[in-house]
């Protein structure tokens, strides 16, 4: 049986045969991946085909959420008050470049926060001076002074109707701002470790916009907006511009150009973040050490009018009882003497 299998290996005619089968298989098996195609290519329309299906996937993702939550983040037009602003031509008397600046700042998007604002800073002036009158004359607010300081009080009351709104979108905004200044370092810790972990910017947006929702709604919804805006866009860096705008804050303007820049030029985005990142927390932190440093003279004032009167009301209240007791037993033993 051995030396058969040996006369067999051995056999001239056998060996050709098994080195032509080896060299069919590496033809073969050389020849395949051109037979195939590019692979490249293919590579790359998937990911087209990918990327489309993930944006078609997000819009009807936001389209869901704001069929859900029966408003989306612009408002509905309100008839009654724009036919009114329209007919006032309130828009060019009242609205300037600053104004729409703080109505974006403060989260009001589209023309209806805006007509409303022009509606309210034309109807609360009368409705205030309404008020003030019929507290002032039919009340009798005010009754020792004359009727001209009352009709002075009751103009003023109508002027700060006026400006009203203006104080309420500046509030707004101010707090707005403060939620998204507060969570923003973590924001960029969060986006660094998604863009390192080798995610695309858009993604690791709307990862951290699911992250930090929990500690600030607005930073998120900024955040999800901006990515919406990063897919139908033609350029990319109106997206971040607009992003930067709308939250109005230095922190947020220098990532965005940060970002501009790492598209533009092919720099690396996760050294920038990681830089942008520890000045952001370095910012908080002084922010806090100032807010630390004020609190004592703050309370001050508190603790003269309030802690240290019970304070010596408690060190001394016993003294005082056993003196007034000690005066009252002493005038009644010289009494009992008499």
């Amino acid at each position: 049986m051995t030396a058969q299998v040996a006369k067999t290996l051995t056999d001239p005619s056998f060996l050709m045969a098994l080195l032509v089968g080896i060299a069919v298989f590496a033809t073969f098996f050389t020849i395949l991946p051109a037979l195939s195609g590019n692979p490249l290519k293919a590579r790359m329309k998937s990911v087209a085909l990918e990327r489309d299906e993930l944006r078609a996937k997000q819009r009807a993702r936001l389209a869901a959420e704001a069929d859900r939550r029966r408003k989306g983040l612009r408002e509905e037009q309100s008839e009654g008050m724009r036919n009114i602003v329209d007919k006032l031509d309130l828009r060019r008397a009242l609205v300037d470049e600053n104004t729409l600046n703080k109505l974006k700042v403060a989260g009001f998007r589209g023309q209806n926060p805006l007509t409303k604002f022009l509606f309210f800073r034309l109807v609360l002036p009368f409705v205030f001076l309404a008020v003030a009158l019929v507290y002032l004359f039919l009340l009798g607010g005010l009754p020792e002074q004359p009727t001209f300081i009352k009709l002075f009080v009751a103009v003023v009351v109508g002027y700060a109707g006026f400006y009203a709104p203006v104080l309420y979108v500046s509030n707004r905004a101010t707090k707005r701002k403060q939620s998204i200044q507060s969570a923003w370092p973590d924001t960029l810790d969060l986006m660094l470790i998604c863009v390192e972990s080798g995610m695309s910017v858009e993604a690791a947006m709307r990862r951290v916009a699911d992250e930090v929702g929990a500690q600030s709604v607005e930073l998120a919804e900024e955040l999800i907006l901006t990515n919406a805006e990063l897919s139908y866009l033609q350029e990319r860096r109106q997206a971040f511009e607009n992003f930067a705008s709308r939250t109005g804050l230095e922190t947020v303007r220098s990532v965005t150009q940060a970002l501009i820049q790492a598209e533009r030029y092919g720099t690396p985005v996760a050294h920038a973040l990681r830089v942008l990142a520890s000045e952001s927390r370095d910012i908080r932190m002084n922010e806090a050490e100032k807010k630390a440093a004020a609190l004592p003279p703050k309370l001050t004032v508190p603790m003269i009018l309030f802690f240290l009167p019970v304070l010596f009301a408690i060190i001394l209240g016993p003294a005082g009882i056993q003196v007034s007791q000690r005066g009252v037993f002493g005038d009644r033993q010289s009494s009992s003497s008499e």
